[in-house]
């Protein structure tokens, strides 16, 4: 029987099975692994103590990194104009997962209401932070081709829309609203990093679609005022404020785990105790898994090996950016910069958090931070990254 002749591909599959970039790659797994061992090393003394296995919190999350790094490949190897279609689906199946957080699906921690147990338990705002970026990428790439909305100028209401629309307001009002409804359903949680980070994940693809940069201004001012009247109006976030200007003040309850983390990148000096000698993770810092997994990482690897993993950081950081200025459409660029910005604000706003430059907002570190799911996510990220690149085109040889 003769063989049937292959088909041939066509160019978005070539162009789709092109190679990773191996840079980003390597940074991606490289934090990854150390992450895996410092949450390793920070965890062993509370999970003994807790459970009585010492290994129980590792067993999971190196599992779900695995599993992680293997979706990171299989999102990798799709094209990513997928994600296109993918956007709105995303977008309206986030802010169902958000409400029904209000539902006895919704489980509370720690007085905060952010998971869902389906199954498993994970927070919805993970999926709502890429399903704005995705959204918000879909839309603002075709920005250019796009011609402006024209109403008659015969009414004074057709005149009010037509400068509006010469200023870019109507522009903006869609995407507003959808930060805004994303924002009041997390801040309800509360969850005040989330949110902050689904802010600025919006933001950042808005800045790079080319959106004039008097409407940050104007929207940071405005942000900023409401931020101020939230905290001064709710109880939670002014004991945060309140902490933060003086943890002393109340050494032995709300400041206690602000303390020990300064105490315990003091301590490391250098070149820190040597891996896993912390002093401090022995139920010293609550948690020490989680948000404030970083002053052991600086306990017992020292300055220098502080330094070296928010070095690696930064690489992966403009690496992605230099994948961005790359990329081979607009919609790509967009993603990138959404998804890497997302990344960079999430690393400022921990270690802001551990060492008290900015008050405390409960926010995890990328690739170290116990989470299993939230790993996933966040691998599965890189992925969407890495088959951007793939499509990068190749330099030409003059």
């Amino acid at each position: 029987m003769a063989r049937k002749p292959k088909r041939d591909l066509t160019v978005e599959e070539q162009l789709a099975r092109g190679p990773l970039d191996l840079p980003f790659t390597m940074l991606v797994l490289m934090l990854l692994g150390i992450g895996l061992i410092m949450m390793f090393s920070a965890s062993y003394a509370s999970a003994y103590y807790e459970n009585g296995d010492p290994m129980v919190y590792i067993k999971r999350q190196a599992i779900l990194g695995a599993l992680g790094v293997a979706a990171m490949y299989v999102v990798s190897k799709i094209n990513y104009q997928t994600f296109r279609w993918m956007a709105m689906p995303a977008l309206v199946g986030s802010v169902i997962l958000l409400l029904l957080v209000f539902t006895p699906l919704g489980v509370s921690h720690n007085g905060a209401r952010r998971w869902l147990r389906v199954g498993v338990e994970f927070q919805p705002s993970e999926l709502a932070k890429i399903a704005v970026i995705l959204f918000f990428a879909a839309r603002l790439c075709k920005r250019d081709t796009e011609k402006r909305k024209r109403y008659t100028n015969r009414t004074l209401t057709g005149r009010t829309l037509n400068r509006l629309e010469y200023i870019g307001f109507l522009e903006l009002v869609p995407y507003a609203a959808i930060l805004g409804v994303i924002g009041i359903l997390m801040l309800k949680q509360p969850h005040m990093s989330g949110t902050i980070l689904v802010m600025a994940g919006g933001a950042a693809v808005l800045f790079a679609a080319g959106i004039h940069l008097g409407w940050f201004i104007g929207g940071g001012l405005f942000a900023g005022l409401g931020l101020w009247i939230i905290i001064a109006s709710t109880d939670y976030m002014t004991a945060r404020i309140n902490l933060w200007l003086d943890p002393w003040a109340d050494a032995q309850g709300s400041g206690y785990q602000t303390i020990q983390s300064l105490l315990a990148m003091g301590s490391g000096g250098l070149l820190g105790r040597g891996l896993g000698n912390s002093m401090q993770k022995l139920l010293y810092i609550p948690e020490p898994e989680n948000d404030f997994v970083f002053p052991i990482v600086v306990e017992e690897l020292g300055f220098v090996g502080g330094a070296v993993v928010l070095i690696l950081f930064a690489l992966l950081i403009l690496r992605g950016y230099w994948l961005a200025l790359h990329a081979r459409d607009k919609f790509g660029a967009l993603t990138i910069v959404g998804i890497i910005t997302l990344l960079a604000t999430q690393v400022f706003l921990n270690i802001g958090v551990v060492t008290n430059l900015i008050p405390n907002t409960g926010i995890s570190l990328p690739f170290f931070s116990y989470g299993g799911t939230a790993l996933m996510i966040q691998l599965a990220e890189m992925g969407m990254v890495l088959s951007i690149s793939r499509q990068i085109p190749a330099p030409r040889n003059e």
